[in-house]
């Protein structure tokens, strides 16, 4: 339990620049919280499972302990490529995952390295189809070579849609050519066979929009009942200097046909390196809003049907940086991020990061109101003034330079409800290093008003979902990357680059159940679908099921 002394070393430690919690003004929860658990068949169609992107599935006699040598509770395991950062989804018996094609289960292009998405049956694992997505012709600037792909597809009924790692936003059957038909305008696969994927169509975002991705493209979709929505993946060049390409950040597109419905290059010549992150989308007091996190660290809210001219149309905008932050990259601490949005109780949760080059460096969890303003304000926590008071124009950088009499003031239009750094879980009046929150890649996960979330080196907190006050911490001792917690059957999943998952109880109070591993290292989050946990390595997925 946390002591009065903890609490007060929480403001001080989490809100210097900003006094004391009650300036944010915005600590009041709205009305009951959306549902955000998986629908009612138990399948997972999403990366998070919903567009709200709460990693909190439905599930009972979820194990704690499994044995992959000798068997214990596992009901299959298959190989994937050699490097796997997708999340699997589970949709009327499928599963879908991302990864590359190092282990070639269609022998035509056995000896290729490119991306695939692989199709599994979800009571065996046995291999139904794929779609391969050969590498960029220019190399790693924008195709990492092995990496394949990133992207979590989403799934509704026989439809599914995914960003390919030559920067495709694909819609595919889900029977691929099982139903022996050719579905869709898009008729160019290049084999029509039971093991290939049925593409219905296909929107390429360098051809069309000139995009140019640092990297990879990584962005898993999610949508509205006519939209899907992406991030476009827009970057810097190789020398990290300057965008590569005048392209939209953000677009939606039509489910159904691919049509591009509108854009918006909000982020543009301000990218600080890489747009990798992912949106999510929900309604907050009967205002539909998609949630684009931006590659300058400033998260975005449109609305969801654009402005009726193809052009996108700004609710609200909040940057999610110190103003101070100087530099981005290993440099400085200005983040942009590699996670997406979580929406709990109407409510925002969203924390910086950056590449793991770049190193693991101070970062920020917030907690932010989105039905404060909806007229394209900036509700960030602070604003940038110079020496006279006025608001400085943004600029590419640090927002705010000391030294020219320039400073941080409370934002009247504030939509923060707290941040969080740090908490002395030692209790020596001090917030030490191992205590300060880092950068991450993975979003937080929230149930029953927990919120679990882990940082690049591994060091997870537990915190009070509305007050961001600190319950309870634990270091994994193993960096981790995109592995999003799990939360369900009353317990808690963190997964590590050690290939080991750590089972707690989802309670305030840390009671540790269980420690378990796999053969490699885990980038992907740990998910549940129809009672069965399934988890992902750099190169096999494993269903684990309860003891009978």
């Amino acid at each position: 339990m946390i002591t009065q002394t903890q609490t007060v070393s929480l403001l001080l430690g989490c809100f210097i620049t900003m006094g004391p919690l009650q300036e944010f003004g915005h600590a009041q929860q709205n009305g009951p919280a959306p549902d955000t658990e998986s629908d009612s068949s138990g399948d997972w169609l999403q990366w998070g499972g919903t567009s709200h992107r709460n990693n909190t599935p439905s599930g009972s006699r979820i194990p704690v302990k499994w044995d992959i040598e000798t068997g214990q509770n596992i009901n299959w395991s298959i190989k994937l490529g050699s490097q796997t950062y997708g999340t699997p989804v589970v949709s009327q018996g499928q599963i879908f995952v991302g990864t590359n094609n190092r282990h070639g289960y269609v022998e035509r292009s056995a000896d290729l390295d490119a991306g695939c998405l692989i199709c599994f049956k979800e009571s065996d694992g046995s291999f139904l189809w794929q779609h391969l997505s050969e590498k960029l012709a220019t190399g790693r600037v924008h195709d990492i070579p092995e990496q394949g792909i990133i992207s979590v597809p989403l799934v509704s009924g026989k439809r599914l849609w995914y960003v390919t790692n030559r920067g495709e936003v694909c819609c595919l059957d889900t029977d691929g050519f099982g139903d022996a038909e050719n579905d869709g305008p898009f008729q160019s696969e290049p084999v029509a066979e039971n093991s290939e994927a049925d593409v219905i169509w296909k929107f390429s975002m360098m051809e069309e929009l000139g995009v140019r991705p640092h990297n990879a493209f990584t962005c898993s979709v999610t949508c509205s009942e006519t939209a899907v929505f992406v991030v476009t993946g827009n970057g810097v060049g190789a020398d990290h200097q300057e965008i590569q390409a005048a392209a939209p950040d953000f677009i939606a597109l039509n489910r159904d046909t691919g049509e591009l419905l509108w854009k918006d290059s909000s982020v543009g010549e301000f990218t600080l390196h890489g747009s990798w992150s992912s949106p999510a989308y929900g309604v907050f007091g009967g205002q539909a809003q998609v949630l684009f996190p931006g590659g300058d660290g400033w998260l975005y809210s449109f609305e969801p049907a654009g402005n009726g001219a193809g052009e996108s149309k700004l609710l609200w905008k909040f940057d999610c940086n110190p103003k101070q932050s100087s530099a981005p990259g290993y440099r400085g601490n200005r983040c942009e991020f590699l996670t997406t949005p979580v929406i709990y109780k109407e409510r925002i949760y969203i924390a910086i990061g950056t590449d793991p080059e770049n190193g693991t460096g101070p970062g920020c969890l917030w907690c932010i109101d989105p039905t404060i303003k909806h007229d394209e304000s900036d509700v960030s926590a602070t604003v940038a003034v110079d020496s006279h008071g006025k608001r400085l124009v943004r600029r590419f950088g640090q927002a705010v330079d000391p030294t020219a009499g320039e400073r941080e003031m409370p934002n009247p239009d504030s939509a923060a409800v707290w941040k969080y750094t740090g908490f002395d879980f030692n209790g020596n009046g001090e917030i030490e290093k191992e205590e300060t929150w880092k950068r991450t890649l993975a979003a937080a996960s929230i149930k029953d008003d927990l919120l679990f979330a882990v940082n690049m080196e591994g060091y997870c907190v537990c915190l009070n979902a509305g007050t961001g006050v600190a319950q309870w911490s634990h270091d994994l001792w193993a960096n981790s990357w995109h592995s999003q917690p799990l939360i369900v059957d009353g317990k808690v999943y963190l997964t590590d680059e050690d290939g080991e998952v750590e089972v707690f109880a989802a309670k305030s109070e840390k009671v540790k159940l269980g420690e378990n591993h796999v053969d490699n290292s885990i980038y992907a989050s740990a998910m549940v679908a129809n009672n069965i946990l399934y988890i992902t390595d750099r190169s096999r997925l494993y269903a684990i099921v309860s003891e009978q």
